[in-house]
């Protein structure tokens, strides 16, 4: 008669050990749910970065176009001086030469309202540019809420572990749906 006879390493013991302490109930639920809260996190963290960078863009451009507009303000400034001293020279020259002095004047007038005209585009750009900013902004705090809001959770997970308090793994559900929903108003500009 043959006997079966097995010889075992010290690691396959191990192993099996690991194996019957399979991640279950408590342990189990917080570990998948930290995993899917750091994916969600580090998504909503990127998002937020990226909506921070565009607002510092639209802010960048609305600077821009303030500087031209205010160029242009500075031109129109100009052709107001030209176009005084071209009256004033009206008024102090014989009248052979008044109609070269009008003229002139007529010529900066016109000029001013085109110069006028870009100016006030150029502010309307700008504003329109920090309105964008400032909305861009307002979804980056909303994505840097809903991060922190899973990062509390993920903290919060580590305790209940530590603590296998029932609440609180009730409160990481809690405080990850708050996350959650936070991330929701972020993504629809709410």
């Amino acid at each position: 008669m043959s006997e079966e006879f097995e010889v075992r390493g010290a690691h396959e013991g191990r192993l099996d050990e690991a194996a019957e302490r399979e991640p279950r109930g408590m342990a189990g639920q917080l570990a998948v749910m930290t995993a899917i809260l750091a994916t969600v996190g580090a998504t909503f963290s990127y998002m937020a970065g990226a909506t921070q960078a565009d607002a510092g863009l639209l802010k960048n451009d609305a600077a821009i176009k303030k500087t031209e507009a205010s160029n242009q303000w500075n031109f129109y400034q100009a052709k107001s001086g030209k176009q005084n001293l071209s009256e004033l020279g009206m008024q102090l020259v014989d009248d052979a030469r008044k109609p070269f002095f009008e003229k002139e004047a007529q010529r900066y007038a016109a000029e001013k309202a085109e110069i006028k005209l870009a100016a006030e585009k150029l502010e309307k750009e700008s504003t329109e540019f920090n309105e964008k900013s400032e909305a861009q902004m307002h979804q980056h705090h909303r994505w840097a809420q809903a991060t922190t809001a899973l990062q509390i959770a993920i903290a919060m997970a580590a305790i209940a572990l530590l603590t296998k308090r029932r609440w609180l793994e009730k409160a990481v559900f809690a405080m990850s749906g708050v996350g959650l929903v936070v991330g929701a108003l972020a993504y629809f500009h709410v």
